[in-house]
């Protein structure tokens, strides 16, 4: 029996209208005394909630500005605050990173992590399924006939590049029993697979092994298919008046912030850990051609 995605994404669908709304409520539509700052929610809220607010405060200590974060439940709902102007700083996946620079012309990738220039997800499988581990990317093919869940629609790691990998191999997702679900966030798609709600599943491997290793959640009934060849992922967008509305040396601040934190140090390594990653590296919106690429071949790009 699968778990239905629908009365989830229904429920969490309140929080980013709100904000959204909010934001539409503003006079220009930003609060140039406060920067606000968002993220996609692809995790558990409680790790995200302790993990941007920590930002905001190190971003206000290098900027000299107030820093706010404004968290989301929907995916849609930061491309949305990006593109209105409610936010100028967000932690994006490759594809809503991508969405948001084509509503928003001039918005910058300027740093990811350094897991982020090479990312994976992850197929998984409950032992139920009678799916086994495999090591080409033509074993996708044993997926058929299966339940699958991804994570949310706009989802990199989620939904979009094992939907190219399964294309790839030769996989439509009509070959699946049903339709796939989509359980919103990573830590969802972990859960239901582990419990049975879904045969199969496709996960961010980072946030894979940070609940293998938390042993939070009993994964003795899930096990690995298979790991992706590697793709840009997320990353760190700014809008293209940052500077303008919170004065001149705003973005390259905040570059300095985010190049600058440094594992060694004991308060940046509390940060680093919570984004799963050793440090941030410079990027640009050139590294997710590929990202704008498959979005456009998969009709998840206008």
């Amino acid at each position: 029996m699968s778990v239905k995605p629908v009365t989830r994404r229904t429920l969490l669908l309140g929080a980013g209208v709100t904000l959204v709304l909010s934001a539409c409520g503003r006079q220009g539509g930003s609060d140039a005394r406060q920067l606000g700052i968002s993220a996609i929610p692809d995790q558990d809220p409680e790790l995200l909630n302790r993990l941007y607010p920590a930002v905001a405060e190190r971003l206000a200590e290098a900027t000299g500005l107030k820093v706010a974060y404004r968290p989301v439940t929907d995916y849609t709902a930061v491309v949305r605050a990006f593109e209105i102007g409610d936010i100028h700083l967000a932690w994006m996946g490759g594809l809503t990173g991508v969405q948001a620079r084509a509503r928003v012309p001039g918005a910058t990738a300027i740093a990811q992590r350094d897991i982020d220039a090479d990312f994976h997800s992850l197929f998984i499988a409950h032992t139920d399924s009678g799916l086994r581990p495999f090591d080409r990317m033509d074993g996708l093919r044993a997926l058929a006939g299966h339940t699958l869940t991804f994570g949310s629609e706009t989802s990199t790691s989620g939904r979009l590049m094992p939907q190219y990998f399964m294309r790839q191999a030769g996989l439509e997702q009509s070959d699946l029993r049903g339709k796939p679900g989509f359980s919103g966030s990573h830590d969802a798609t972990i859960e239901f697979v582990a419990k049975g709600s879904f045969e199969a599943g496709a996960v961010n491997k980072q946030v894979w092994d940070a609940t293998a290793a938390a042993g939070k959640v009993d994964l003795s009934k899930a096990v690995v298919l298979w790991q992706t060849p590697g793709y840009a992922d997320y990353h760190w967008l700014a809008r293209p008046d940052l500077d303008k509305t919170y004065g001149a040396g705003t973005r390259q601040k905040i570059l300095a912030l985010l190049l600058g934190l440094d594992h060694r140090n004991t308060e940046d390594a509390k940060v680093l850990t919570l984004f799963g990653a050793t440090s941030f590296i410079r990027t640009t919106n050139s590294a997710y051609d590929r990202i704008e690429g498959v979005a456009r071949e998969l009709g998840l790009l206008q």
